[in-house]
């Protein structure tokens, strides 16, 4: 709190009068970088045509919002106050994260339902926070790979992850003839 104090210019009884602890704070920053970042996928998913093309364009925008600010990402993504009566506890279980992720699962649902019509709806509410699940830690194990040659650009990164999403690893997986593994690569 008093690096971050000094940083604004301020005094540490200040950020303690407004936010009231570290918690406090991280919740107020969570607030406000998970509503930029839900604004942004939800803007990239509209241009979309297709459901694919739609969690390709969302992948993207949070793995660039991510990686455009990766502390500021674990600042909000990382830290929940442990709960004096239960053991600690994912950040993902409530709070400003727990509301993006419901909203991000919404965003994804929407066109998979309109694409399968009734034939997934058993499914449909599971596949979304499993898929948000896929692309976080995906995602996550991509922020903190060191730079190199063999680590995929942010574009590469998600096109992948969109394709365990669509198609799994089958095709990795699935011995095919030269022509079709060529058809299977063009797909992603």
């Amino acid at each position: 709190m008093e690096d971050i104090a000094t940083a604004a210019g301020t005094s540490k009884s200040v950020f303690y009068r407004y936010f009231g602890d570290k918690a406090g704070l991280q919740q107020a920053v969570g607030e406000v970088v998970l509503s930029q970042m839900q604004h942004r996928i939800r803007e990239a998913a509209q241009s979309a045509v297709t459901p694919r093309e739609g969690l390709l364009a969302m992948v993207s925008a949070y793995l660039q919002m991510a990686d455009t600010s990766p502390n500021v990402y674990a600042f909000v993504t990382s830290y929940a106050p442990a709960d004096p009566v239960s053991p600690p506890h994912h950040a993902a279980a409530g709070g400003p994260l727990g509301h993006f992720f419901d909203a991000i699962a919404d965003m994804i649902a929407t066109p998979m339902r309109s694409h399968l019509g009734g034939v997934g709806e058993a499914v449909i509410g599971y596949w979304p926070k499993a898929a948000i699940g896929l692309v976080r830690n995906a995602g996550e194990q991509w922020l903190s790979t060191p730079d190199s040659p063999t680590k995929p650009t942010q574009e590469a990164m998600a096109r992948q992850i969109t394709a365990w999403l669509c198609v799994g690893i089958v095709p990795e997986l699935t011995p095919a003839s030269p022509t079709t593994k060529l058809s299977a690569k063009e797909g992603l």
